[in-house]
């Protein structure tokens, strides 16, 4: 079992920042792949971002792409997402979540690997 627990999460005015830490404890972090997904109101979960188990990988959905920076430190079992240049449709619960491969992750099901309980990021306009 892996347990993710979320933080960083708030309310930021469009074009600002925030920076979500994702916390793993359980087996061993460094022998997953990482990412993060969002969930906005009335819309099924969606692929963000993915890093490999050494952080030499990453993969990003288009719509973040230049925006957002996936990062990991495997001495402090810890997975971050940097969220610059926010955009209203940002908004939504952000889920890390582990699985045995980047493209495991980045096709990753709800009921599949697993995930953290989510953090409310809201961007107003």
């Amino acid at each position: 079992q892996v347990q993710l627990v979320e933080s960083g999460g708030g309310l930021v005015q469009a074009g600002g920042s925030l920076r979500l830490s994702c916390a793993a404890s359980g087996r061993t972090f460094n022998n997953y792949a990482m990412g993060w997904f969002r969930q906005a109101p009335g819309k099924e979960r969606e692929f963000v971002a993915a890093i490999s188990w050494s952080g030499g990988r990453t993969y990003y959905a288009d719509s973040v792409k230049g925006r957002f920076t996936i990062s990991r430190d495997n001495a402090k079992n810890t997975v971050c997402l940097q969220m610059n240049s926010l955009k209203p449709e940002d908004t939504g619960v952000y889920y890390c979540a582990a699985a045995m491969s980047t493209g495991a992750v980045r096709t990753l099901r709800p009921e599949d690997g697993y995930w953290g309980q989510g953090t409310q990021v809201t961007v107003s306009s």
